[in-house]
């Protein structure tokens, strides 16, 4: 069974910090490239950043650009979400999805998705 866990959610004032980790097992992230998305309370769900396996490219969306950073360990088969500078608005749950595709996908053609890791960012 393929699984795909993320973790390291929390609590965080305003302007702190927070790394999300995404562990993978059952396959090898190295043949997929991995998403993060999150929703917020009564939005849909989005897309945050993506990181390439073929060539380590990083992409983010424009309200996290500056702020979050992704990157992989591939020997630990995992991808980290360095999350700096948090805003309430980041509140959500954060998710990590994996595409035999490429970040250009879209969310539907992500394969895997593990159960989420609430961040929780107070004023």
């Amino acid at each position: 069974e393929v699984q795909l866990q993320a973790s390291g959610g929390g609590l965080v004032q305003a302007g702190g910090s927070l790394r999300l980790s995404c562990a993978a097992s059952k396959f090898t992230l190295d043949e997929y490239d991995i998403g993060w998305f999150r929703q917020a309370p009564g939005k849909e769900r989005e897309g945050v950043s993506c990181i390439s396996y073929s060539d380590g490219s990083t992409y983010y969306a424009d309200s996290v650009k500056g702020r979050f950073t992704t990157s992989s360990d591939n020997p630990k088969n995992t991808v980290y979400l360095q999350m700096n500078s948090l805003k309430p608005e980041d509140t959500a749950v954060y998710y990590c999805a994996a595409t035999g595709w490429s970040c250009r996908a879209v969310e539907d053609e992500y394969d895997y998705w593990g159960q989420g890791t609430l961040v929780t960012v107070s004023s």
